[in-house]
């Protein structure tokens, strides 16, 4: 199946450590190569990049590793098929507008029988169940709360309830978000660790890349980093529990299902 990978922080940062580790898994140190994408929230604009070319040899995602882009909320993707084509518009994240915001989802997993009815106002370009899944979520929000943009409080039981409805098909481990926080959901595998003061020195697991992050933030800065696999060998990640649905906040856990928020934080510092 595929890999997610997602960054939430209190400051815009750049991905570019981390996406160099997770795009060798697109084709050198795993087989996930049958595309990729990542959406970066910019204000209220996103730059979205796909490709369906494997990420190791993709110009673009060359590009994605020298630019060092800064944003407070991203999503990637690197895509082993399960359904539709090796093509461009089956590569993950996608891209909607809902309630007057751009919002990013990406899927890893495999959804059996899932062919909900959709009403017309989001529909799928290409053929895969991650697409449909999003297209889903989408309308059944905006039936629940019509034109009216819902805080994150009203939002939380809904989204939960929705993502337990799709995870019933199948595998559901997800990624989205609307530029504010980023919400993340496992089935199976995801792992995260919160980067912050006092900073250390950080070695890639697929890559022989290190970075030592005190020289190049400060004090105030902390960072969330949501993978399907860990990343680097030198760092304390935390797996999600099977079913766990976080919502992401400055560069911090918060708990929506499964564990009190604070077990979180607790778990979650390095």
């Amino acid at each position: 199946m595929c890999q997610l990978l997602a960054m939430n922080c209190n400051v815009p940062t750049d991905i570019v450590f981390s996406f160099t580790g997770f795009a060798m898994r697109g084709g050198r140190t795993d087989t996930h190569q049958d595309g990729w994408g990542i959406a970066f929230f910019e204000g209220a604009g996103v730059r979205h990049f796909v490709d369906h070319q494997p990420a190791v040899t993709s110009p673009i995602a060359d590009l994605i590793k020298r630019y060092p882009i800064k944003s407070k909320n991203v999503i990637a993707h690197i895509r082993k098929a399960t359904q539709g084509e090796v093509n461009l518009e089956n590569c993950h994240p996608f891209v909607r507008e809902l309630w007057g915001k751009y919002w990013v989802f990406a899927h890893n997993g495999d959804l059996k029988a899932f062919h909900p009815q959709l009403d017309g106002a989001y529909r799928p370009v290409g053929t895969t169940d991650s697409e449909r899944a999003f297209c889903y979520i989408l309308q059944t929000l905006r039936a629940r709360f019509g034109d009216c943009c819902p805080g994150r409080d009203e939002l939380r039981p809904v989204l939960a309830e929705l993502v337990a409805e799709i995870a019933a098909h199948g595998t559901f481990n997800m990624m989205l978000s609307s530029g504010g926080e980023l919400w993340a959901h496992c089935s199976t595998n995801l792992h995260y660790l919160v980067r912050q003061y006092p900073f250390e020195t950080a070695m890639l697991s697929d890559e022989d890349v290190k970075v030592d992050f005190s020289e190049v933030t400060t004090p105030n800065d902390r960072v969330a980093v949501i993978v399907t696999q860990p990343l680097t060998t030198n760092e304390q990640w935390t797996a999600f529990g099977q079913g766990e649905l976080k919502l992401f906040i400055d560069g911090l856990p918060q708990a929506v299902t499964g564990l009190p928020p604070e077990i979180l934080r607790d778990k979650g510092g390095n």
